[in-house]
C-alpha cells in the first residue's frame, strides 16, 4: 500500500472512536500540560509565531502526545505524516523524507510524527539525522520511555525534549464534559453520567484520556440505545466496560508479565502455535523485541540445553539480528527462533545440575582447590606443589584419564544427569562410559527433563 495513496473503502465506513472524534485541532480544546501550552509557555509561543522545531514528547499513555503533534501540524499548516515505530521501518521513513524534500520545493513544511520512537533501533534513527539536520522536515517523536536511554544522542541533540505528565482528575473531568457536550452521538442520545459512575470512570482512567473516552464509549454500547431519553450511564455500566475493554499491553503491568509467562510456557511445552500467538500479542502490544529475544536466549539454555545444542547459538543469533534490524522485520526473526525452540527436544538437566551443585556447596564450607588442580605460573607456586601430580588428559588414550577433580568436600557425585532425548542421549552414553560409578547403567535421571512448576527461573 502506498503510504500517500488515498484508498477506496472496502465496505461501510465506520465512525472513528470517540477519542479520535474528540481530538482537538487547536489549543483551545486541549486540556492539561499547561507547563507547555499555557499562555506564554514554549509551545504556545511557538504556535503563535508558527515557529516549528523538532521535539521529543515524553509522557505516559493518554497524556496528549499525538494530539499535540496534530495541533502543531494544523496550526502551522504543515504537511503531516504519522508513522508508528512498531510497524514502520527505514523504507517508510525514507519515503516521507523524499516527500518532505518535494514539499519544501513546493513551499510547504513537513511534520513527521513517529509514535513510540523508542522502538526504532539505531539504524532506523540514523536514517532521520540528515533530514532533521538540513531542515527538510520537522520531527516530533512520542515516547513513554526515557529518551536519554532510548533515543540516540545525535538525534536527541537535534530535538527539544518536552515532558508531559499524566492528566489530573480535574483535567479528565474537563475532557469528559467536553465529550458529553460536543460529541454529536453522545448529544443525540442525551448521554448522562451518574455522579458515582463519573467518579469511578475518572478514577480508573488513571490520568489517561484515551482510556477515559474509550471506556465511556464502551459503557454506552453496553447500555444500548433506547427510545427513552436521556440515556443514563451508571456504575454497573462503567464496571462492565472496564472488564470488557481490551486490556492495553503495558510493559510494566501485570498483563505484561502474564503474557511473557504464557509465551515462555508455550515454548517450554513444545507448542509452537501457542508460542507464536503470544509472540504476536506482545509485538502488537508494543513490547520491546530485545526483551523477547533475551528471554529466548535464557530459555534455550534453561529448557532445551544439550538436548539440542543448536538452540542457544540460534537464540543468540536471533538476539543479535533483532538488535541489528529492528522492527518490523525483527518480528520474522523472533518468529523463526520461537518456532525452532518450541519444536526442539527439551531438557533442563544443565539447570538442574547447577541447582544441585549450589545446594551441595551451601551445605559445606568454601572448598579448598586440590593442589593438583591449581595453576603454577611461578617458581614459588611450583615449590608449594601447585599443579603437582596433575595429569594432562590429552596425553592419554581417548584424551581421558580417570581422576578426581572434586575437592575433599563435597565428594564426587553426579550433578549433571542428561536425559535420553535429542543430543543428550549421546552425552549420557559417553558419561556412562567415563564415570560408571556415578552413572549406573540402569540409572534414569529423575525428572531430569521435567521442569519444576515454579513460575521463576531455576537458574
Amino acid at each position: 500500500m502506498d503510504l500517500f495513496q488515498e484508498n477506496e473503502p472496502a465496505g461501510p465506513i465506520l465512525p472513528p472512536p470517540l477519542a479520535e472524534r474528540l481530538r482537538p485541532t487547536d489549543l483551545s480544546g486541549f486540556f492539561g500540560q499547561q507547563n507547555l501550552v499555557g499562555d506564554g509557555k514554549l509551545l504556545h509561543r511557538a504556535l503563535a509565531q508558527k515557529s516549528l522545531f523538532s521535539m521529543i514528547l515524553w509522557g505516559p499513555p493518554g497524556s496528549g502526545k499525538t494530539t499535540l503533534a496534530r495541533i502543531v501540524a494544523h496550526q502551522t499548516q504543515a504537511r503531516f505524516y504519522p508513522l508508528s515505530a512498531v510497524a514502520a521501518g527505514v523504507k517508510e521513513v525514507r519515503e516521507v523524507i523524499e516527500r518532505a524534500r518535494q514539499n519544501r520545493h513546493d513551499g510547504h513544511r513537513t511534520l513527521l510524527f513517529i509514535d513510540e520512537i523508542h522502538r526504532f533501533n539505531k539504524a532506523q534513527q540514523d536514517a532521520l539525522l540528515q533530514a532533521v539536520e538540513e531542515g527538510a522536515l520537522i520531527l516530533i517523536g512520542a515516547t513513554t520511555e526515557n529518551p536519554s536511554f532510548e533515543v540516540i544522542a545525535p538525534l536527541l541533540s537535534r530535538c527539544r525534549v518536552l515532558t508531559l505528565a499524566a492528566l489530573q482528575p480535574a483535567e479528565l473531568e474537563q475532557i469528559l464534559n467536553r465529550a458529553l457536550q460536543s460529541d454529536a452521538d453522545l448529544r443525540h442520545y442525551q448521554v448522562e453520567l451518574e455522579p458515582d459512575a463519573r467518579q469511578l470512570l475518572i478514577q480508573f482512567a488513571n490520568g489517561d484520556a484515551r482510556k477515559l473516552l474509550n471506556t465511556l464509549e464502551l459503557a454506552v454500547q453496553i447500555h444500548g440505545i433506547t427510545i427513552d431519553a436521556p440515556l443514563r450511564i451508571g456504575v454497573d455500566h462503567i464496571r462492565e466496560a472496564l472488564q470488557r475493554r481490551d486490556q492495553r499491553y503495558d510493559k510494566h503491568g501485570d498483563y505484561h508479565y502474564d503474557v511473557i509467562s504464557a509465551f515462555i510456557k508455550s515454548v517450554r511445552g513444545s507448542d509452537p502455535d501457542a508460542a507464536v500467538f503470544w509472540l504476536a500479542v506482545m509485538l502488537d502490544g508494543g513490547e520491546d523485541p530485545l526483551f523477547i529475544a533475551r528471554r529466548l536466549v535464557i530459555l534455550a539454555s534453561e529448557d532445551i540445553g544439550n538436548a539440542d545444542p543448536h538452540g542457544l547459538p540460534l537464540a543468540m543469533a536471533g538476539y543479535q539480528a533483532t538488535h541489528a534490524v529492528g522492527l518490523p522485520e525483527a518480528a520474522i526473526i523472533l518468529a523463526q527462533v520461537t518456532t525452532f525452540l518450541a519444536a526442539a527436544q527439551k531438557s533442563n538437566a544443565s539447570c538442574q545440575a547447577l541447582n544441585e551443585a549450589r545446594s551441595a556447596l551451601a551445605q559445606s564450607p568454601a572448598p579448598e582447590v586440590p593442589l593438583a588442580l591449581r595453576n603454577a605460573p611461578t617458581s614459588l607456586m611450583k615449590a608449594l606443589h601447585y599443579g603437582h601430580d596433575y595429569h594432562y588428559a590429552h596425553d592419554y588414550p581417548e584424551h581421558f584419564i580417570h581422576t578426581d577433580y572434586f575437592p575433599a568436600t563435597p565428594t564426587a557425585r553426579a550433578f549433571y544427569r542428561p536425559g535420553n532425548r535429542g543430543y543428550e542421549h549421546y552425552i549420557r552414553r559417553r558419561l556412562l562410559e567415563l564415570w560408571p560409578e556415578r552413572y549406573p547403567a540402569d540409572d534414569q535421571p529423575p525428572a531430569a527433563d521435567a521442569h519444576e512448576s515454579s513460575n521463576q527461573h531455576n537458574c
